[in-house]
């Protein structure tokens, strides 16, 4: 046995405590199963389980994945998007969580033109200022944000970080509410529908929903330890 299942529903009524703490429904977390190095049969465990939202790093490992677990999830792409891979991604993953440059913009709206459709993304942001990380810095989000405005077949629904590996998830606490905030600054600028705010793991995951996440993105918690 997997033990998918019964980490999931563990998983699940932890989502729902934080999110009663802040007062929130716990409907409006979506949680995304975190796939890397997971392979299709604990995947399939989890579709089998009710979860329908998954993340995956590299679009090189996600197809083979995608096609062996057959329709129905909605994928994501979470992790670093190459702009050589960027029409690969254009149709298998629903949201592209991981737009971090104006020229990675310009190839997502051009596949999107090519294909006929629109790519949903959410804006990658550096929170923590890590040198090893992707994305947009805090303070040139506002800006980057309104450069995409000329990309009509982009679709942009709200920011995406991955926060500092802590031993306090404690610790990360003003970063989760920092990025809230300026979610909350740009809805002003550009609209409520840029709503989203993807953030929090395994770790952490519980305090990322007390400040405000609307997507969890969550890998061992739900499949043990990853395989090498």
């Amino acid at each position: 046995m997997s033990g998918v299942e019964e980490r999931l529903t563990v998983v699940r009524q932890r989502i729902a405590d934080a999110a009663m703490r802040a007062g929130r429904d716990p409907v409006s977390v979506r949680l995304i199963g975190a796939t890397k190095s997971v392979e299709a049969d604990r995947i399939r465990a989890a579709v089998v389980a009710g979860l329908g939202d998954f993340g995956e790093n590299r679009v090189q490992e996600a197809l083979p994945k995608i096609g062996a677990v057959g329709p129905g999830p909605r994928w994501h792409l979470i992790g670093h998007l190459q702009r050589n891979k960027a029409r690969a991604a254009v149709g298998p993953f629903a949201v592209i969580q991981s737009l971090d440059s104006v020229a990675l913009a310009q190839t997502l709206d051009r596949a999107g033109r090519a294909t006929g459709q629109r790519v949903s993304v959410l804006v990658e942001v550096n929170i923590g200022g890590e040198a090893s990380k992707f994305g947009v810095a805090p303070d040139a989000v506002e800006d980057f944000v309104q450069a995409l405005a000329p990309f009509d077949r982009l679709q942009p629904l709200g920011l995406m970080t991955v926060a500092p590996i802590a031993a306090d998830p404690q610790a990360v606490r003003p970063m989760f509410r920092a990025l809230r905030e300026l979610r909350t600054r740009l809805q002003r600028l550009v609209g409520e529908a840029f709503g989203e705010l993807s953030m929090g793991m395994s770790d952490d995951f519980e305090v990322a929903i007390e400040e405000g996440a609307t997507m969890v993105r969550i890998g061992r918690a739900i499949f043990g330890e990853r395989r090498t």
